[in-house]
């Protein structure tokens, strides 16, 4: 990657919101996000509104969807975002001695763990029983931006300039299956009765989950969705990319606040998450 001559990576800077309602149809919220500021020692959690360089931290920022009976959606979905708080100091340890290229295998280890202790839970815990969670998470480093993902959160990549969006995420569905094959429209697949069927999750009956992860060099302007299905179901694809890439959302400080708010107006069947991170300059 080469770097912008007037935009060198030590001036570089992380803008960040978050949000997340209820919606006026669920009685509870399982969804939940996290966005958090780490080094070797010790890892801070920030604000819903927020912005930091990132020249002597990392950040990771992470969208998670909680399902079960009762409120153990509610319950799995904090559990996922509580174990990235305890495991990430030191996954952090021990990724500042390998080579970026490990970085896989460290997203893997955390997804592991969440997912096993999902499991304990639901093993120990009546009212736990079956409990399951989606997690997708992005860790930005100085240049780069990890990620690891599981279930039908998703995770989105707008880029600087007038690029396309990218969804980087798949869809662990029958119907998300489906739908990169060709087989369905978007239409089609936004009235498929399996819609809401997840093929992979954390915790619940699964004996491991394999997450799917990746990587991408950060830019300048681009910018990064992560977001809960309740998001995702609210609009089409156009749509979606027509709201983000408007000059009100663009601009806005609290662009997930305008996004949640724009989905439940249109929808409001789900709980809505969404967590907008921009690379930026000094």
């Amino acid at each position: 990657m080469v770097d912008s001559p007037l935009v060198s990576v030590s001036s570089r800077r992380l803008k960040w919101s978050g949000r997340t309602e209820c919606g006026p149809v669920r009685k509870n919220n399982e969804d939940a996000f996290i966005a958090l500021q780490l080094d070797s020692r010790e890892v801070h959690h920030l604000g819903s509104i927020g912005e930091a360089p990132t020249s002597e931290h990392d950040f990771v920022f992470a969208v998670s969807d909680g399902m079960g009976g009762a409120k153990a959606g509610e319950h799995a979905s904090k559990i996922a975002v509580e174990v990235i708080t305890k495991l990430l100091p030191r996954l952090y340890r021990h990724s500042e001695e390998r080579h970026e290229a490990e970085y896989p295998a460290v997203m893997e280890e955390l997804f592991t763990r969440i997912h096993k202790d999902l499991v304990h839970m639901g093993r120990c815990y009546e009212e736990c029983r079956g409990m399951e969670a989606t997690l997708s998470l992005c860790w930005f480093t100085r240049t780069k931006m990890f990620f690891g993902h599981v279930g039908d959160c998703r995770i989105y990549r707008i880029p600087a300039g007038n690029g396309a969006m990218l969804q980087l995420s798949e869809d662990d569905t029958h119907v998300g299956w489906l739908l990169r094959n060709g087989k369905i429209s978007e239409r089609e697949a936004k009235n498929h009765p399996r819609r809401k069927s997840v093929q992979k999750a954390l915790g619940g009956g699964h004996q491991f989950v394999s997450p799917q992860v990746g990587s991408l060099s950060c830019e300048v302007g681009d910018r990064f969705l992560i977001c809960s299905d309740g998001l995702v179901e609210s609009y089409y694809e156009e749509q979606l990319r027509e709201f983000v890439r408007s000059p009100e959302c663009e601009a806005a400080n609290d662009a997930a606040r305008m996004l949640v708010k724009d989905a439940v107006l249109r929808s409001g069947q789900d709980n809505t998450t969404a967590v907008m991170v921009q690379v930026t300059g000094s």
